[in-house]
């Protein structure tokens, strides 16, 4: 088991079988990627010399045979662990991973862009002719227009930040769906409020209008509008995503395949946000081995809504995923679908200490990035 820190941020997990077959992970956590490192190093001494095609029992041993469990470097660790078994199971049968799964339920997949929106609006326009120009054809973007706030923002803050949401909306063609990503910047209070102000505007969906893990907070923001709400990208494991979809607290749930148990507890937790009517649009703004387990998933499951996404592979992969009119192709190779260009991600290396970006606000106090 070989691991590589690749910039901008990633972490690469290599598994070589005795038989020569090689199966590729992605176990990260962005700012604790050296730590993920370490819990894989723990992980490969029960791992190494196991049989690998055992998916099921050897995630049942990591995660469930130590006394603590859960949280994001055990579960990232594990994810990427558990994405490199797949990749070698649907090489050793010539199979894509989704096939393993139960089948494809879609011929392509629907991704969506990603733009940085400033705080002050100023490049609203720019932004917005590079939504409406985008050569891959994307059908939605997703955008963050919240500065760092305060528990209780002042009206002026709120009425800035509508008018930013507005102008961008106007300007954006209206076959082109936009999300905004609140990043658990807004407390419940300040939330609600916001979102009560852009009720009237055109959004996709809003994602993490507050933190995550406070399931009624998420259902009293959900309740109080008509605009779908996603959160997701921080919950690991069924167990944190059960209350959430028990009481319908969202409308659309998103599990990172990197952070949340990997490929099928991501399948699981579809399953049971299925039952309650609730959309899947997985979290990825990582690497392109991450990407390709999303896509799997993607391939199989029935609920599933659009995929985010930071990169097509064009840095890592000898042959990058295409974007046809906003969609990607199922693929179609073994495993998970991609070769690794190791001498490219050799290239990429560094030490793996990306830093978390740190907000604060007018007084010197922290502020959620």
């Amino acid at each position: 088991m070989e691991m590589f820190h690749v910039k901008p941020r990633w972490l690469f997990l290599k598994i070589t079988c005795d038989d020569g077959t090689v199966g590729w992970g992605e176990p990260v956590v962005e700012g604790r990627a050296q730590t993920v490192e370490a819990a894989v190093k723990e992980i490969a001494r029960y791992l190494i010399g196991q049989d690998p095609r055992d998916i099921e029992k050897h995630w049942q041993i990591i995660y469930r045979g130590n006394f603590y469990r859960n949280g994001p470097i055990l579960t990232s660790a594990l994810s990427g662990v558990e994405q490199a078994l797949w990749d070698i199971l649907g090489k050793h049968l010539n199979i894509p991973v989704w096939r393993l799964l139960g089948g494809k339920v879609r011929d392509r997949i629907r991704m969506y862009g990603w733009v940085s929106m400033e705080p002050t609006g100023d490049y609203i326009d720019s932004y917005a002719k590079c939504i409406n120009e985008n050569v891959e054809g994307f059908t939605a973007y997703k955008t963050c227009p919240i500065p760092p706030m305060q528990m209780i923002e002042q009206p002026n803050v709120l009425h800035a930040i509508r008018d930013n949401i507005v102008r961008l909306r106007e300007k954006v063609d209206k076959r082109i769906d936009v999300a905004l990503d609140f990043h658990g910047r807004c407390t419940p209070a300040v939330s609600r409020r916001l979102i009560h102000m852009i009720e009237d505007v055109d959004i996709m969906f809003i994602e993490e209008p507050v933190l995550p893990g406070d399931v009624a907070a998420l259902k009293l923001v959900s309740s109080s509008t008509s605009i779908p709400i996603a959160t997701g990208e921080r919950l690991f494991t069924r167990w944190q995503f059960n209350d959430l979809i028990e009481q319908q607290s969202v409308a659309i749930i998103q599990p990172d395949i990197s952070h949340c148990g990997g490929i099928f507890e991501a399948r699981k937790i579809a399953a049971m946000a299925e039952a309650r009517n609730i959309a899947v649009a997985p979290h990825c703004p990582l690497g392109p081995i991450a990407l390709a387990s999303c896509l799997q998933f993607a391939s199989c499951t029935p609920n599933f809504l659009c995929q985010e996404h930071l990169t097509l592979g064009h840095d890592y992969l000898k042959v990058p995923f295409q974007v046809k009119e906003g969609y990607v192709d199922v693929p179609h190779l073994p495993g998970l679908g991609i070769e690794v260009d190791e001498e490219k991600v050799r290239a990429g290396i560094f030490a793996g200490d990306w830093p978390t970006p740190q907000f604060r606000l007018k007084d010197g106090s922290f502020a959620e990035w």
